[in-house]
């Protein structure tokens, strides 16, 4: 089923009989059980305003078109989606309808904030049919429920999203790329929160211990107008004088960069299942190593100054250790493994029935991608 109007996607979830699989552009190879309902015939940029720093658009609506859009008036979007694709092999066009439902967000979260920081307001119609408008088209406070943030990262379970509005940001005039050779994953978390804690406003703090040219590297991103870049850059060198740093400014080479962290280009092509594990970052490295003594890994990232940890393990391993302050997510398995182990970190047994309780409100006959989410 593919609705072609917010009406007609509202008649189409009154009148389900079962469960709907709720699709964008069908890259993260998540499907739950159930008839596809797709997004895609929701599309279009309803309104851009540049003077504004406000976009909005239908769920459906391609990422690239809304990028596109932006690039040409010199803007973007700040919390820098990833594009999964290349990490789960599939194929289609990424939706800004799926990026909210995902909470999808990169590498400069760690400075300007993820993608519900950045949300308006919303359309969406719950699992009764009906539609729902919460937010608006300028930034705000609120009170009571708060549905903007509350859609953002439920992954379609609380309701279809018809329409999203964002605040945008222009685009930077420049950007660098100090690099730290040779750091261990400990001393590297350690340089990461050194350089976020300092004045010179990193955007970016990602590590790998094996790196695109094969041996470990610590990656501090800067970006803004040339002038103060260059400052910044040389300031952040001499905070890590004592180690091996060599500066990236080539325009594409720092674009290519980040893309290789951002859409954790390392794990691309392989085969082994892929975790997303966010801690706090002092704890990220002696996790890795308690993961190392129980499991073979195959390849680690580390983003978000050491917040975020991509790890790859052989297919069928559960990662989770016993008791985790944070959250693991599996990203990529085969079917036979997600059979057994649950994608999203289980919930305490609190959260989990306020989840139910939320769930319910919205989705009371329990139709909207049902299974995607414990709880």
């Amino acid at each position: 089923m593919k609705p072609e109007s917010e009406e007609d996607l509202a008649a189409t979830i009154r009148g389900a009989s079962g469960p709907l699989s709720i699709r964008g552009g069908g890259t993260r190879g998540v499907a739950a059980l159930g008839e596809v309902l797709e997004t895609g015939g929701l599309s279009g940029i309803t309104l851009y305003d540049p003077g504004a720093l406000t976009l909005v658009a239908q769920s459906g609506t391609p990422l690239a078109d809304i990028e596109a859009a932006l690039a040409s008036e010199g803007q973007r979007l700040a919390f820098e989606p990833m594009d999964h694709r290349g990490l789960l092999d599939t194929d289609g066009a990424p939706t800004i309808g799926g990026v909210v439902a995902g909470n999808v967000s990169g590498p400069r979260r760690i400075q300007a904030g993820a993608c519900r920081d950045f949300m308006l307001g919303v359309r969406f119609v719950d699992g009764g049919g009906t539609v729902i408008k919460n937010g608006g088209r300028v930034m705000k406070n609120v009170t009571g429920y708060d549905l903007v943030k509350l859609m953002c990262g439920s992954w379609g379970t609380l309701g279809v999203l018809t329409e999203v509005s964002l605040k945008v940001l222009p685009r930077p005039e420049s950007a660098a790329c100090v690099m730290i050779d040779s750091l261990s994953e400990s001393e590297a978390v350690t340089a990461m929160s050194k350089a976020l804690t300092s004045p010179f406003e990193v955007t970016g703090a990602a590590h790998a211990p094996v790196g695109m040219d094969g041996h470990s590297v610590t990656m501090l991103r800067l970006e803004g107008f040339a002038g103060s870049v260059a400052y910044r850059a040389d300031k952040l060198k001499d905070l890590f004088s004592g180690h091996d740093t060599r500066l990236e400014t080539d325009p594409d080479r720092v674009l290519a960069i980040w893309a290789w962290v951002r859409d954790v280009e390392m794990m691309q092509g392989t085969s082994g299942d892929v975790w997303r594990i966010s801690v706090r970052p002092g704890d990220a490295p002696d996790l890795v190593a308690d993961m190392r003594k129980r499991h073979e890994l195959t390849r680690v990232m580390y983003d978000w100054g050491g917040g975020l940890i991509w790890v790859e393990a052989p297919s069928g391993a559960d990662l989770r250790p016993d008791t985790l302050n944070g959250h693991a997510t599996l990203v990529r398995a085969s079917e036979a493994t997600r059979r057994s182990v649950p994608m999203f970190q289980p919930e305490a047994p609190a959260v989990a029935a306020l989840t139910r309780g939320i769930r319910a409100r919205f989705d009371p006959k329990g139709i909207l991608n049902p299974g995607i989410m414990a709880g």
